[in-house]
C-alpha cells in the first residue's frame, strides 16, 4: 500500500517503525521492546486505575484507492495523511490537560533533533502558552535510558539549533535539566509520578 503525506509525498516506515510493528506480533512476555509499548501499557495502567485518561492520538488518514473485490478480502492500495500529525500522547489528569511526544534513538551521546518536526514544536509552543503540561519522553536505546525533558527545554536546544547551533541535544545535556525515569512493574512508565513532584497535583 502506497502511504503519503499531504505533499503527495510517499511515506517510508522508518527501522524503528518496521521493528515496532514485529514488536507488536509478539506476546505479552516480550515486554519493553518499544517506547510506545510501554507507555501505551503505562496509560492503560493509568487508565484502569483511576488515575489518568491519557491515550495515544489516532493518525487521520484519507483512502484514495481500495482493492475491493469482496468485502472479506478488501486491500486499501494508497492512502494519504490527511494532516501533518502534532504530538503522539494527550490527556488528562486530576483536572490538568497533559500532552506530550515519545522518541527514542539508537545513539549513545545524543539525541537528534530531527526526530522532531516543526509542526510537533509549533503545536507544543502552543499548549505551554495555555498552560497545558507538555513534555517529551526520549529513550536511549543502547543504555535503556529513558528521561522526561520539559517542553520549555526541548523550545530551548531547538532554537539553539535554528540559530546555527547544535542539531542535536547531548546526553549531559539531558542528564543536566531532565527527570530519569526508571522501568517499573506497574506502571512500566511511570511518568505522572515526575510530573505530580513537577506541577504538585
Amino acid at each position: 500500500m502506497d502511504l503519503r503525506y499531504p505533499n503527495g509525498k510517499v511515506y517510508k516506515e522508518s527501522n524503528a517503525e518496521n521493528k515496532q510493528i514485529k514488536a507488536k506480533n509478539f506476546s505479552y512476555s516480550n515486554r519493553g521492546m518499544t517506547l510506545e509499548d510501554d507507555i501505551n501499557e503505562t496509560n492503560q495502567y493509568y487508565l484502569h486505575e483511576g488515575i489518568a485518561v491519557i491515550h495515544k492520538k489516532p493518525t487521520p488518514i484519507q483512502i484514495v484507492q481500495v482493492d475491493y473485490q469482496s468485502r472479506s478480502t478488501a486491500v486499501i492500495k494508497e492512502a494519504y495523511f490527511k494532516q501533518p500529525s502534532t504530538t503522539d500522547y494527550n490527556g488528562v489528569c486530576r483536572g490538568k490537560y497533559i500532552d506530550f511526544e515519545a522518541k527514542e534513538t539508537q545513539n549513545k551521546t545524543s539525541f537528534p533533533l530531527h526526530n522532531f518536526h516543526k509542526h510537533q514544536i509549533a503545536h507544543m509552543k502552543q499548549v505551554a502558552e495555555q498552560h497545558g503540561i507538555c513534555f517529551v519522553i526520549l529513550r536511549f536505546a543502547k543504555s535503556e535510558e529513558i528521561f522526561l525533558l520539559e517542553c520549555q527545554h526541548l523550545f530551548y536546544y531547538w532554537d539553539r539549533m535554528l540559530s546555527g547551533g547544535r542539531k542535536s541535544i547531548k546526553k549531559e545535556e539531558i542528564e543536566a535539566v531532565a527527570h530519569p525515569i526508571p522501568i517499573g512493574y506497574q506502571p512500566r512508565i511511570d511518568y505522572l509520578a515526575i510530573l505530580k513532584k513537577i506541577y504538585s497535583f
